[in-house]
């Protein structure tokens, strides 16, 4: 199947699926379009007498996309350039300690637990998977997803400051994780690396995408202050978006936190030498990008599911891998906030709304997906792939309700503090003494 076919069913998938949400399930566009897709895939592969031609046809499709190299090294500048692009740097500067341990010191603890805890669980169900494997499971499902995470919180509600550590995390931890994950991988497939070798990977990977992003993004402002054309300055963000990432990725650098950088510096420097007629198409044009590469993804990793070596085991073990992220998530998000406290207010319930915000995604998938093919590769798909639905279906639909309810026992727990109001009537009947029956 060439390249145009998979774009036009890919798209035309999206567009239908999108309607069909819109018109009648009223989902979250991400979540809305992933639950189709999964129905769809799950439907296919139930022995329905004419499906046949149809599930092959959609298998041919699937196996003719590469996922990660789709998402990593292709959907994921664009997306992660778009959410930057809108986000209020002074925001990121006000709770930077707070975002530097969430993207940093949190992914590595989660790693070790998720780690640790995948190597008990996988020797209780008779499962053979090297703990080096087990550690890169926990490096790739212990970050938030940036793409997931900046889909949902734009319905949930949060509150601003919540909303603005949440944000930054998502933005900066994937680039740490993937960095943790390729030096794991390094060692997985036997390359002798020194503590001296990892600590000079980090460093070239999150200086040197530092650096290239405030290059890139410096040098697009510049261009951008001497013209006053939407169209040439909109060319100009898609050039630092996708230019960045590529030469990034040929410098053997972090770029993700390249592009990160790069459009938070035009997404709030660059923006105040725009005319307000340039800001509002590069805002209409961002927008409508990172629409659709969403859509794609979320149906992409829906229709994932007809693809993979499902296995009863393996099933089991991604049901219980769950729990164990989701506890691993916690305890990383708990211990830094305990620490950082007196230096930072934090929003009441920020722990329970962090670690059930802490979504996961396409990043997650695609990692898997990039580990050397064999049995464990496929175990290790399984198991990511029940994390991140169960992570978008379940934690992605009620995030919102969960930040209403944390806000609504905040009031309460406020207005029980503060004791009733002497200028209420209603707070005087409830505190008065009930009127004595007569005798």
């Amino acid at each position: 199947m060439g390249l145009f076919d998979i774009i036009a069913v890919l798209i035309t998938l999206s567009a239908l699926f999108s309607w069909f949400n819109e018109r009648f399930l009223r989902l979250p566009t991400a979540i809305g379009l992933m639950l189709i897709a999964l129905l769809l895939s799950l439907a296919l592969l139930l022995p329905i007498p004419g499906s046949d031609g149809l599930e092959q046809e959609v298998r041919l499709l699937l196996e003719s996309i590469d996922f990660d190299k789709t998402v990593l090294h292709g959907m994921l500048s664009f997306l992660l350039f778009a959410g930057a692009l809108h986000v209020n740097l002074q925001d990121l500067i006000r709770h930077r300690r707070v975002i530097a341990f969430l993207a940093s010191a949190s992914v590595l603890l989660a790693t070790a637990i998720v780690g640790a805890g995948a190597w008990l669980l996988f020797r209780l169900l008779g499962l053979e998977v090297p703990l080096i494997y087990c550690l890169l499971f926990g490096a790739l499902i212990a970050p938030t997803d940036p793409i997931a995470v900046l889909g949902i919180l734009k319905t949930a509600g949060a509150p601003p400051s919540l909303e603005a550590k949440i944000t930054g995390e998502s933005l900066f931890n994937d680039g740490v994780a993937v960095v943790l994950f390729l030096v794991l991988l390094e060692i997985a497939i036997g390359v002798d690396m020194t503590l001296t070798d990892i600590l000079g990977m980090f460093l070239r990977e999150a200086l040197g995408g530092l650096l290239l992003g405030l290059l890139s993004g410096g040098l697009a402002y510049l261009m951008l202050r001497r013209v006053d054309n939407y169209q040439v300055e909109v060319l100009i963000t898609l050039a630092v978006a996708a230019g960045g990432y590529a030469a990034a990725e040929h410098l053997g650098i972090s770029a993700p936190i390249t592009v990160v950088v790069a459009g938070l510096l035009l997404g709030n420097q660059g923006r105040r030498s725009m005319s307000a007629r340039t800001r509002e198409h590069l805002d209409s044009f961002w927008e409508l990008v990172d629409e659709i590469l969403n859509a794609v993804l979320f149906v992409l990793i829906g229709l994932e599911v007809m693809v993979l070596s499902l296995s009863g085991p393996a099933l089991l073990a991604g049901a219980l891998a769950i729990p164990l992220a989701l506890g691993a998530r916690a305890l990383s998000v708990a211990l830094p906030i305990g620490l950082l406290r007196r230096f930072e207010d934090f929003a009441p319930g920020a722990v329970a709304i962090l670690t059930w915000g802490g979504l996961r995604g396409g990043i997650s998938v695609a990692l898997a997906l990039a580990l050397p093919l064999g049995e464990t590769r496929d175990i290790l798909v399984t198991v990511t792939y029940v994390v991140v639905v169960f992570s978008i279906l379940v934690q992605g639909l009620t995030l919102a309700p969960l930040i209403r309810a944390t806000a609504r026992r905040a009031d309460l727990e406020l207005a029980e503090a503060s004791g009733p109001d002497p200028g209420n009537p209603a707070d005087d009947a409830l505190t008065s003494d009930p009127p004595r029956p007569r005798t």
